[in-house]
């Protein structure tokens, strides 16, 4: 391809609503166009890189019993109503009626199309395990689009659905499409981390997130440096042993006795002031459930925090919202002197770091008065214990009690083990073996093209643009002519064919424009071989060589331009594809 034919034009500035490296770079090198907020076109060269990515993605996918198929991005409401996310799911679903009136929506995902495929076509255990995937355009009404194409409104998916006779079955297979999505990664220049996930929307017992480890990240990962456990903090757990000797003093099974703690409304405070460890002490907050609107409890520790997502996955809601000073006024509580004791009309959760075996500091519900001596299951119920503790940097893995880090990272591909979650509710059964009829054990596993992309520029860059991964890269060579003399240009007219004829990608710049433009735009558009035809490499004896990746060039005559250009190519290839 000729740049002086390319549709678009890179930019000398970064736009001014850049938000990631990534970002900037795929606009000024004219990969993508925004139309709107979260929405962007592809241009020539980025559209050649999404092409190869999903290239890799359907290697990998055939090789592990893939069918690729394609569903449509609308769907009719009745079959999310069947499943129940019409009503789950809040305004990013974009949902509209069609002339005849019905509910119809545009999809975000498509487990409900595949479902109702299964259930047309899926009859016997001899069909299964079935593998089908399709890489689609979906929409999301996102409250904040950010960072390019890290999140977007309209986006492409490449969406797996597995179809088991039972969970067994899905458990064997499951580490096959998980050591893909590496290979996938790997193959485009992304190093991932594959992390425990929470199961979110889309239900399931099990989830996993494969996250590509950068500080511009929106996901909070949990990691141990030591034994390699790694989870979303979302779901990430963590070993809640105090930490110190807290002795006898928490130890005592006296009544509970109110005490003056005038202006005492934090855990610090209060704790400073009896002299009392915080790991002794009971912090309560209350949060309204998203669905029903219902207040509830919490309790944890006072050295730890609640992490939010674990307290709504426990009370089977889609989200909890903290209650305003106001809401606790509203409903007889104060604010900064809540507790559990003598409370009965709402729902109280404890976390399991709080221990009947110990009698521990609480709020009295009275401005400026805290209880000490309260003992957990006597002076207030234990009905509803679970894990809702937020780990944190430097807290003890569960598996090794070596000390955790905390990292940032943007989420690349999931991968969920849904169950029966969807085939019950939309009647998705099999007759097996034995004749039963029985309802498809499900797996799904999803990975964002556009997502990806920004990943392999995130990852692949310096201080004057793009180093593609010539797996990836739109073209594996950049061809420079620089001067209007005739032994330059019809050189370099003489090799653009030749390249071309090798099977070797070429973009040439046959632009008149100065030196200095050409080389930064070579450096912008980051080909992984940039090839230079000018008087100067022809006096030095050849055409000038260089690798993106590297500072060094070489001078290549021409009668060993072949052979390599070839040998750089393979050499190229073989930095990034996965071992056999």
């Amino acid at each position: 391809m000729r740049l002086s034919q390319t549709f678009g034009k890179t930019l000398r500035e970064q736009p001014a609503e850049v938000e990631m490296a990534s970002h900037g770079l795929m606009l000024r090198a004219g990969l993508i166009s925004k139309l709107a907020s979260g929405i962007y076109s592809y241009m020539p060269l980025g559209w050649r890189s999404v092409k190869k990515i999903q290239d890799v993605m359907r290697k990998e996918m055939n090789a592990i019993g893939g069918q690729e198929i394609n569903m449509p991005v609308v769907s009719p409401g009745d079959i999310w109503k069947e499943s129940g996310r019409w009503h789950e799911i809040g305004p990013e679903m974009a949902r509209f009626k069609d002339r005849s009136g019905r509910d119809m929506c545009l999809a975000m995902t498509h487990e409900e199309p595949v479902t109702d495929l299964a259930r047309r076509f899926i009859d016997s255990y001899r069909q299964l395990p079935c593998v089908v995937y399709h890489i689609q355009t979906k929409f999301r009404d996102e409250p904040r689009a950010r960072g390019g194409l890290v999140r977007v409104r309209e986006f492409t998916m490449k969406d797996v659905y597995s179809f088991h006779t039972d969970q067994a079955d899905l458990d064997r297979y499951y580490p096959y499409m998980c050591a893909a999505y590496e290979r996938i990664c790997r193959t485009c220049g992304v190093p991932v981390v594959k992390v425990l996930s929470d199961v979110g929307m889309m239900g399931g017992s099990m989830a996993h997130e494969f996250i590509y480890v950068t500080d511009s990240g929106e996901d909070t990962l949990i990691l141990c440096p030591e034994c390699g456990y790694a989870a979303n903090r979302e779901v990430a757990t963590f070993n809640k042993a105090p930490g110190q000797d807290i002795g006898s003093t928490g130890q005592t099974q006296a009544p509970a006795e109110k005490v003056h703690t005038p202006g005492k409304d934090t855990i610090a405070a209060v704790t400073g002031y009896l002299g009392v460890s915080p790991v002794l002490s009971i912090k309560t907050m209350a949060y309204f459930t998203q669905e029903d609107n219902k207040l509830v409890m919490a309790l944890i520790r006072g050295d730890l925090d609640i992490n939010e997502r674990k307290l709504a996955n426990f009370l089977g809601t889609s989200e909890v919202r903290l209650a305003s000073h106001e809401e606790l006024e509203a409903h007889g509580l104060v604010q900064g002197y809540m507790s559990p004791v003598g409370i009965k009309q709402l729902k109280v959760v404890v976390d399991d770091s709080i221990l009947p075996e110990y009698s521990y500091v609480a709020g009295a519900n009275e401005p400026d008065y805290h209880f000490i001596n309260v003992v957990p299951g006597r002076d207030f119920p234990m009905e509803s214990v679970a894990d809702i503790a937020a780990a944190r940097e430097d807290d003890l893995c569960p598996t090794c009690n070596a000390p955790l880090v905390q990292a940032r990272g943007i989420e690349v591909g999931n991968t969920f083990m849904l169950g029966t979650r969807y085939s019950k509710s939309m009647g998705a059964n099999f007759q097996d073996e034995d004749g039963t009829l029985k309802p498809l054990v499900m797996g799904c596993y999803g990975m964002g093209v556009g997502r990806l992309l920004a990943c392999v520029v995130e990852e692949n860059r310096d201080e004057k643009g793009i180093i593609w991964p010539i797996t990836v890269a739109p073209y594996h060579v950049h061809l420079l002519s620089l001067g209007t003399g005739s032994q330059v240009l019809d050189a370099a007219e003489d090799l653009y064919e030749k390249i071309g004829q090798l099977g070797i990608e070429v973009l040439y710049d046959d632009r008149d424009e100065s030196a200095g433009v050409k080389f930064n735009d070579a450096d912008l558009l980051g080909m992984p071989i940039r090839v230079t035809v000018s008087k100067r490499s022809f006096e030095a004896g050849g055409v000038e060589v260089k690798l993106r990746a590297e500072t060094q060039s070489t001078i290549v005559n021409l009668d060993e331009f072949e052979d390599k250009i070839v040998g750089l190519v393979r050499q190229e290839f073989s930095r990034f594809m996965p071992e056999s």
